[in-house]
């Protein structure tokens, strides 16, 4: 009963590697290539493994080395296997793959990440179309409130004009109507 309650909380295939697609970096700057994993088992140090491979070219693999400009920077604690490439020079661009073995995970995790190196940074939208356009639609939507709040208040004044004109028509029917019931009392 408690391996069945393992199997479903720890399926087969319990381990996921988590990493961006691609990656872009400006030529000469530090950029942190992220790779984080999950696991249904705490990691066990003396079982765990990790490795960072670099493709140039989908024919050509090589195991990379931290040392003077690809640093650690990740948090086992943490889950993540994050490195830092400081420096970042046109022949770091390829393909990033992370590797992890987590026992008794029954299967290797791995995250592949293309990593693109920029010589200088793109240009900036320009963005003055969509202001003006964004303006011109607020300001027109702007008077059609505004037009529609004036028509609301002068319906409501002639409403209300209305209502005290006939009001005053009533009150001066009863005047008439009560002085002439009176006047016709008296004259007999």
């Amino acid at each position: 009963m408690c391996i069945f309650a393992s199997l479903i909380a720890c399926p087969v295939n319990s381990m996921d590697v988590l990493v961006p697609p691609q990656i872009y970096a400006l030529n000469g700057t530090d950029v942190r290539i992220p790779c984080a994993f999950t696991s249904c088992y705490k990691l066990d140090p003396s079982k765990f493994a990790m490795n960072w491979t670099y493709q140039e070219t989908s024919n050509s693999t090589e195991e990379i080395r931290f040392g003077d400009r690809v640093l650690f920077s990740g948090n086992l604690d943490k889950n993540d296997l994050s490195i830092t490439i400081l420096d970042v020079q046109l022949t770091d661009e390829g393909i990033y793959n992370c590797y992890v073995r987590n026992p008794p995970d029954r299967i290797q995790g791995h995250g592949t990440i293309q990593f693109v190196v920029l010589t200088e940074l793109p240009p900036p939208r320009d963005s003055t179309i969509a202001v003006a356009i964004g303006a011109s639609v607020g300001g027109i939507l702007a008077l059609l409130i505004l037009s529609m709040v004036v028509v609301k208040c002068i319906r409501r004044h002639k409403n209300q004009e209305l209502i005290s004109d006939e009001q005053k028509m009533e009150e001066e029917g009863k005047a008439d109507g009560e002085g002439g019931t009176e006047e016709a009392t008296k004259q007999p």
